[in-house]
């Protein structure tokens, strides 16, 4: 068996990437798909916390772009997490992985609240945590969310498992055939070529606190399992690429 890379990780989620082939809502199946790679990869004593975006529900950004409060539309879609965070730790309360869920915006008959102590105790006790909510404010975004948690738990690695590309491209390579892509960046890379991996505000985070960001494609089985135990899919994102 393959040796783990981490001890500890924040697995990023896109919202999109849970409504499967459908492209709104919640794919039972393909829900089913990823807490089966979560769970090969629990299996191999990785500390596992999860953060799930809100954009196959709601996304507070287009609520706001048709005339919508930009607060309220924020609050909407940390709502949209929240239902996203019950099923993903319904499905893998299935597969007999003992999860959490924790929410920055308190709603103590569905979840508990955020406490960075309680979640750092329910990792070491092998349980999988999943940040729901987002930071609990409005204007970030789930992948600031990502970062910040990874910082305050002191996780190893963030992976970002797209449902869309493999890696950090120089441009959409839907669009441009010419476009490559990268396999090792740094965050000021990121920062000044405008990739778009993350927002500004999640990359400076990650870069101030020296937290490596894997970047890879989440719809080929197993690849949680294959990033974790050092196969060289995706691109990685450093402080300093070497």
């Amino acid at each position: 068996m393959s040796t783990p890379d981490f001890k500890r990780i924040v697995l990023k989620i896109s919202g999109e990437a849970l409504s499967g082939e459908q492209g709104y809502g919640i794919d039972p199946k393909f829900i089913k798909s990823i807490a089966d790679q979560v769970k090969a990869v629990h299996d191999l004593g990785i500390e596992i916390a999860i953060v799930v975006g809100g954009g196959n529900i709601w996304r507070g950004k287009v609520g706001s772009e048709v005339g919508m409060d930009r607060a309220n539309a924020d609050y909407m879609g940390m709502l949209a997490t929240v239902m996203n965070s019950l099923a993903l730790q319904d499905s893998l309360e299935n597969y007999g992985v003992e999860t959490r869920v924790q929410t920055s915006i308190e709603m103590r008959q569905v979840a508990e609240p955020y406490i960075r102590r309680k979640a750092m105790r329910h990792l070491e006790k092998k349980r999988v945590v999943i940040f729901a909510g987002g930071t609990g404010n409005p204007y970030f975004s789930t992948d600031t969310t990502a970062a910040l948690r990874a910082a305050e738990i002191e996780a190893d690695v963030i992976l970002m498992a797209k449902n869309n590309v493999d890696g950090v491209y120089s441009d959409d390579p839907k669009l441009n055939s010419d476009a490559f892509k990268y396999h090792e960046l740094s965050f000021m890379e990121v920062l000044n070529e405008g990739l778009g991996v993350m927002d500004s505000t999640a990359s400076s985070l990650c870069m101030d606190n020296d937290i490596a960001l894997i970047v890879f494609s989440i719809m080929e089985e197993g690849n949680i399992k294959r990033v974790v135990t050092g196969e060289e899919i995706g691109t990685i994102i450093r402080r300093k690429s070497e």
